[in-house]
């Protein structure tokens, strides 16, 4: 059944405030009410009521229910469930995509195809149940030759999805589960590091449908906002959100990735952008969210409308406060941009030229950020050859003649090393060409590989020895086999208009923002890669976090095995976020890994590999320590 609010009669829910009534999207206007539960037996109520009219659950499991314990909910109960939703059609079964390649539901084809395309991400951002990175899932059902896990199971997938019509599918949703021991799940697009939008045996709550945008000409928000602004569903990803914006004459500050799910993750973690060095983190130009909370209750939360939540919402992390249904951001002025390109290889001039020329670029940092410049950079290990790749250097509000000139020291500098140097230098009238034509579609759902960063602030290449230190740690990594995907950015409060939000207080004192990865055998034992992985944090990522002792990682694109994250990924704001947690989450509805207030959990995997493919338990002798 939907139960649809219209507008006209929105200002006397009590669920909804007025400024919603003039900007909710109409999959927004179809709620769950405390009406609609009254009208159903005991029994049903019970399964879909708002936290505060659920009954105490007095015999708590440690762990979530999981479809083998015996107090998983019935298949009467999952049909009751069923049939409230929007559609029959809105409960999926999960099935994983590689399922084709495997037993009675084999497909020689359609195997094929899907192997051929798996690290594109468009073959995975529209099915219900993957991840951008499998290696969280657990590896249980991938394409034999780009894994062979010998047969086809969940593993770390959800059990069930639901494919969310509207606000009363989310509402549903999340009151099942919560009143029902069932770990709960959210997912947008799946392009997801660290598997935070998956877990075995989970319902999982699917947004990737809330695809309405909306253009407003002159927005007025109550925090003194006054100019245009964009209102988009969950759902919209980059690619979708910068076409709209255009063809407007406007920009948002959004990613450079095509398939990231812009309002979901990416702008809850605090979303950093080609015009960051402009305007700061995506986060910082938020004026509103719509949000169900972990009580059920559908909400506004903006500068006058549950005020700590929208300030935890801008930068303390996905998954953890609420499932966000919109958002409505500031928009601006479109402008022309300038990006140069080019690619060095120690092939070709030496592995000495080649670092001196890496150098040379490095020590530019903070005078390329500082005026406005954005720059994806990769530095690639090939054996005992090394390439070096700008890709692009992305120049907004600046003429090919002026990029010319910004790069003119760097070029004399590799004339005097005799390095050739001809980058390639292209004008565009409008941010939307060029990053369609200069960023490229990351290649992902790799299923051997960890990755973990880093962010290096100004001070780290102020001076001759910050920056001996600093490029003697980021080369260490290159030379020891490990791959350097970088961007150099200055989101610093200034730029965003000093914002009072939960974004990570180490992005605005940075100039580089570096990633780094950790590979092993296709082959290799949960003991090997276990001891990779180690390896990895407590080597090449500790020499990092040696030499920017005081700064952080992103948690977006953070190690899973991150020490002291809380720390890492929120410096002195954490305290707050875990207390606004507390208020809002007291049952730990919503949890993530590393997420705020996850300390009291964790996922118990048989192999003892960090993943979702195991139960989500309460963590004793954590709870104990606390």
């Amino acid at each position: 059944m939907w139960f649809y609010i219209p507008t006209a009669l929105l200002a006397a829910s009590s669920l909804v405030s007025l400024s919603q009534a003039r900007t909710l999207f109409k999959y927004e206007r179809i709620q769950l009410t405390h009406e609609h539960l009254e009208t159903l037996p005991a029994e049903d109520a019970k399964l879909f009521a708002f936290d505060a009219q659920a009954a105490p659950n007095t015999t708590a499991s440690r762990c979530r229910y999981g479809p083998d314990d015996g107090k998983w909910p019935s298949a009467k109960a999952w049909t009751k469930f069923q049939k409230q939703l929007s559609s029959e059609d809105a409960l999926i079964k999960a099935v994983p995509q590689a399922s084709v390649c495997y037993g009675a539901s084999k497909n020689d084809a359609k195997c094929q195809n899907l192997t051929k395309n798996w690290t594109n991400s468009y073959t995975h951002i529209d099915d219900p149940t993957e991840i951008l990175s499998p290696i969280y899932q657990g590896l249980t059902c991938q394409p034999p030759s780009i894994y062979d896990s010998g047969n086809c199971t969940l593993g770390g997938s959800p059990t069930y999805v639901v494919k969310a019509k509207n606000v009363l599918d989310i509402q549903l949703g999340l009151n099942f589960a919560r009143n029902n021991g069932v770990r709960l799940v959210v997912k947008n697009t799946g392009h997801d590091f660290a598997g935070k939008s998956t877990g075995a045996g989970a319902l999982s709550l699917w947004t990737h449908g809330f695809k309405d945008i909306q253009f407003f000409d002159n927005y007025v928000d109550e925090s003194g906002y006054r100019g245009p602004a964009i209102k988009a569903g969950a759902g919209i990803q980059a690619f979708e959100l910068y076409k709209a914006a255009n063809d407007h004459g406007v920009v948002v500050i959004a990613g450079e990735g095509q398939t990231v799910g812009v309002m979901g993750g990416y702008i809850l973690g605090g979303g950093h952008s080609p015009l960051g060095s402009l305007y700061g983190m995506a986060a910082d130009h938020v004026l509103g969210f719509e949000v169900v909370t972990p009580f059920g209750d559908f909400v506004s939360a903006n500068s006058t409308s549950n005020p700590d939540l929208f300030w935890a919402l801008r930068g303390g992390g996905g998954g953890s406060f609420g499932i966000v249904t919109s958002v409505t951001v500031k928009a601006y002025k479109d402008m022309p941009i300038t990006a140069a390109s080019w690619t060095l290889s120690s092939a070709k001039i030496g592995n000495d030229k080649f670092w001196s020329a890496v150098r040379a670029f490095a020590d530019n940092f903070i005078s390329y950020a500082d005026s406005g410049i954005y720059t994806y950079f990769v530095i690639l290990p090939n054996g005992n050859d090394f390439t070096f790749s700008i890709q692009p250097f992305f120049a907004p509000n600046r003429t090919a003649s002026a990029v010319a000139s910004i790069l003119q020291s760097y070029s004399s500098k590799l004339t005097a090393l005799n390095v050739p140097f001809s980058p390639k230098i292209t004008e565009y009238k409008s941010f939307y060409s060029a990053w369609q034509a200069e960023f490229p579609l990351e290649a992902l759902s790799d299923v051997r590989t960890a990755l973990g960063s880093r962010l290096f602030p100004r001070s780290n290449f102020a001076s001759e020895t910050g920056r001996n230190v600093t490029f003697a740690a980021l080369r260490g990594a290159v030379e020891t086999g490990h791959p350097v995907i970088a961007f150099n950015i200055a989101p610093t409060l200034a730029r965003a208009g000093n914002p009072d939000n939960a974004v990570n207080p180490a992005w605005r004192t940075s100039v580089l923002h570096a990633i780094t990865t950790q590979s092993w055998e296709i082959s290799a034992s949960a003991v090997n890669i276990t001891n990779a992985r180690r390896a990895f944090t407590n080597g090449t990522m500790q020499k990092w976090r040696d030499v920017t002792p005081n700064s952080g990682s992103y948690l977006n694109e953070a190690d899973r095995l991150e020490p002291n994250w809380q720390q890492s990924f929120w410096g002195d704001k954490y305290a707050r976020l875990l207390s606004i947690k507390n208020e809002m989450d007291p049952n730990d509805v919503l949890w993530v890994n590393n997420g705020v207030g996850s300390e009291g959990w964790r996922v118990e995997t048989k192999d003892g590999l960090p993943s979702e493919n195991g139960q989500l338990c309460k963590d004793i002798q954590k709870a104990a320590a606390s």
